[in-house]
């Protein structure tokens, strides 16, 4: 929104929910905070709840708004309905200049709504993510592209996201390619664990009886995936963990679809350790010790490659496709023969591994918070 002429700071509105999101927000809400031209009002939902926590707490952020929408067991539709009215009311105690949201959850998507419903402009980060298939991510596919029709400010981390916003006929004017903030937090803490070892300490613990043998990072919580899609990743990493020289460290998701799954297969299995949800400096410990990681995640395809870090990703399809261009990630799907045959070729190919190690990270300099900021204040 224009403000010629005006010294007042924009009141910009960060709507969140899950950890994911905390986590690319979090360099956002730093610098918004220092910076005179905004005032920035936090408002969680609690979608995630203690992963959430989790990140909020290590990035030293409290919530202006709270609105713990969780409840046990409830369907899309009602945590949607919840959302929707709890933020909707949110807004208009605040009455921002900006509603932000990120990426593609049920939070991102009422934020935005609740939003446009007021004819409050909306600042989408990680704008353009397409797989094209709306069942996969089900139902994060539809979640963006919803976002999509309504922002007034696309902040696109590459130029293939970009690309897909303008073929779906978004004002080219709107659409700014500004780098992932995922790597801007991967930088952060990162350095945090430099001036505080400590904070990683559950991870050392983790991986310290399996020195010398190669880490395996594994994360797997997709929707599409639940079901027969557990059950074959279990069994490939079963397969995998029988390798004398190689370990696998699994924080598993506190989703009941997944864990079941995965404690009734893979619990006592020497080679593998199942850890409770890592909070985020042990998590990106976690992707630095690993030799590469095996996840269904979108957003370990974003900062393992930061580190050098082969990505194998267990979907069919991907949003991100841009590491896949590039070669720092490539998909195997949830067949268990494609999963080890892959992971067997990374850690017996030198070549290969270097290959993917090597490639350039398509997705971001460090710098993308502060591009986003110097949008939102030219309107």
């Amino acid at each position: 929104m224009a403000r010629a002429q005006d010294t007042a700071p924009q009141k910009i509105a960060i709507v969140f929910g899950t950890r994911p999101e905390a986590i690319k927000l979090f360099p956002l809400i730093h610098l918004l905070k220092g910076d005179p031209r905004f005032e920035p009002v936090v408002i969680v939902t609690g979608q995630h709840r203690g992963m959430l926590d989790q990140v909020l707490d290590i990035a030293r952020i409290v919530p202006d708004h709270d609105l713990a929408v969780m409840q046990p067991g409830q369907t899309l539709d009602a945590l949607t309905a919840r959302l929707l009215t709890g933020i909707g009311e949110t807004l208009d105690t605040e009455t921002p200049d900006w509603v932000v949201v990120q990426g593609d959850t049920a939070s991102a998507m009422c934020g935005a709504l609740a939003a446009f419903y007021r004819k409050v402009p909306i600042a989408h980060v990680e704008a353009g993510l397409r797989s094209g298939d709306i069942h996969h991510p089900w139902p994060e596919e539809v979640n963006r592209k919803i976002i999509g029709t309504m922002a007034a400010l696309h902040c696109a981390p590459t130029r293939t996201s970009a690309q897909a916003l303008l073929r779906e006929n978004v004002d080219p004017g709107q659409v700014h390619v500004t780098g992932n903030t995922v790597v801007d937090a991967l930088h952060w803490v990162l350095a945090a664990i430099g001036e505080k070892p400590a904070l990683a300490a559950d991870l050392h613990a983790a991986a310290a009886p399996f020195a010398g043998k190669r880490i395996i990072g594994v994360t797997s919580h997709r929707r599409e995936n639940f079901g027969d899609g557990m059950r074959a990743i279990a069994g490939a990493i079963r397969r995998i963990a029988a390798r004398q020289d190689t370990a696998v460290l699994f924080p598993v998701h506190l989703n009941p679809n997944v864990r079941e799954i995965m404690q009734a297969e893979l619990a006592g299995l020497d080679n593998v350790v199942l850890l409770e949800p890592l909070d985020y400096p042990n998590f990106a410990a976690l992707m630095q010790a690993s030799t590469l990681m095996l996840t269904d995640s979108g957003g370990v395809q974003e900062e393992a490659p930061a580190l050098g870090k082969p990505v194998l990703v267990m979907r069919e399809t991907t949003e991100r496709p841009e590491g896949v261009e590039a070669g720092t990630a490539k998909l195997v799907g949830t067949d268990p023969d494609a999963i080890v045959r892959e992971v067997g070729r990374l850690l017996d190919d030198e070549a290969a591994y270097a290959a993917m190690a090597q490639a350039h990270n398509p997705f971001g300099d460090g710098k993308s918070s502060q591009r986003i900021a110097d949008l939102m204040a030219k309107r």
